[in-house]
């Protein structure tokens, strides 16, 4: 069997979203869409069902997706429905439902509901991908309470610049949501993982942990916080083939690596087809058998090269972390020009194998 492989800790899972709660005291919705940023939506769902306050999607296809793996807790649709008809399966499978369009609350009071749902009302603050404009944040909240199909209101928005901890945009957003929110009374959710982590002075009823709740730190600089984070991911694979090369040898497609001196070098069963990225530098960080070391030459699709030479004792089936507990996943992204977000989204063909630590 092909040796490359992600193991899951959902012991690290349970650790990241408890910090959520710790350091802000407040409710916690964790957020699972893409297929928990590519960490297995149902199992991770699992792991925290008996803690956590409720998830939060993409979509009704996500939420539907748990909900055939039997979880019952509230799960909230990110971008609420996009068609008129999901409300029905909205009040079907008990789902809350974010409202960021004029046509949603529309289509909700035009609606034929066999009871009440719980929808979340969001504001664009200033990010301006999706969010009612201040104007209409009040008029739509008399609305929805008018039209009998609510049973409670949550009002919400996004930060746009919250991972860039000495930039002000997310007060100025806080003060726009809190001068369109004005008398009114309902629970309020701004913070989500950079929030959480780096903006204690915002309030938050509910909190919104994403990527720190798979243990990789938004931010660039250093984070008091942050650094408690877990890693859940350990993305290893095995050393197939050991090539000992002298002075000025290339490695791999285009020559991007030529061997400085004589040189040995491992072939990992990993490329940019498993999700590792292709476009990751010469230097970019790995563990061999505990050891550090470092790629050399361009990935492959299904293979990578690394230094050998310091590490004697490593040879064919040795053990290399791509990114985990030793290498972290935002090193990996920001040598690749990338964020964690996305190297664990990228994630493919490679199974993930789940464990309690």
């Amino acid at each position: 069997m092909r040796p490359a492989r992600a193991l899951i800790d959902l012991q690290a899972l349970r650790h990241n979203y408890q910090l959520a709660r710790e350091v802000t005291g407040a409710k916690a919705l964790a957020v699972i869409k893409a297929d928990a940023y590519g960490h297995g939506a149902v199992r991770c769902a699992e792991a925290l069902q008996d803690m956590a306050d409720g998830f939060a999607v993409a979509c009704i296809e996500e939420a539907l997706e748990l909900r055939a793996g039997g979880i019952r807790g509230p799960i909230l649709l990110l971008e609420g429905f996009f068609e008129a008809d999901e409300l029905a399966l909205i009040v079907e499978h008990d789902l809350w439902c974010v409202v960021h369009a004029l046509w949603q609350l529309e289509a909700i009071e035009r609606a034929t509901l066999s009871k009440p749902i719980t929808v979340w009302l969001k504001l664009d603050s200033g990010m301006h991908r999706v969010g009612l404009h201040p104007n209409d944040f009040q008029p739509a909240y008399r609305r929805l309470l008018a039209s009998g199909k609510v049973a409670k209101i949550v009002l919400m928005s996004h930060f746009a610049r919250a991972d860039e901890l000495h930039d002000t945009s997310s007060l100025q957003q806080l003060a726009v949501f809190e001068q369109a929110r004005q008398g009114l009374m309902a629970e309020v959710s701004l913070r989500n993982s950079p929030a959480v982590l780096g903006w204690p002075q915002i309030p938050s009823d509910w909190v919104r942990p994403g990527i720190m709740l798979y243990g990789a730190t938004p931010f660039e600089e250093a984070n008091a916080v942050a650094s408690r984070l877990q890693p859940v991911m350990t993305l290893e694979s095995k050393i197939i083939s050991v090539r000992e090369l002298p002075a000025g040898e290339p490695v791999g497609y285009g020559a991007r690596f030529v061997t400085a001196q004589p040189t040995r070098v491992g072939v990992v069963a990993m490329g940019y087809a498993d999700g590792y990225p292709r476009q990751a530098p010469n230097g970019t960080p790995v563990m061999v058998d505990g050891q550090p070391s470092q790629l050399v030459g361009r990935v492959s699709m299904d293979m990578l090269a690394v230094d050998l030479t310091h590490i004697p004792q490593a040879g064919l089936g040795s053990t290399v972390e791509l990114w985990g507990k030793n290498v972290l996943a935002s090193d990996v992204a920001k040598a690749a020009d990338m964020i964690p977000y996305q190297i664990f989204c990228n994630l493919r063909r490679v199974p993930r194998l789940y464990s309690e630590g």
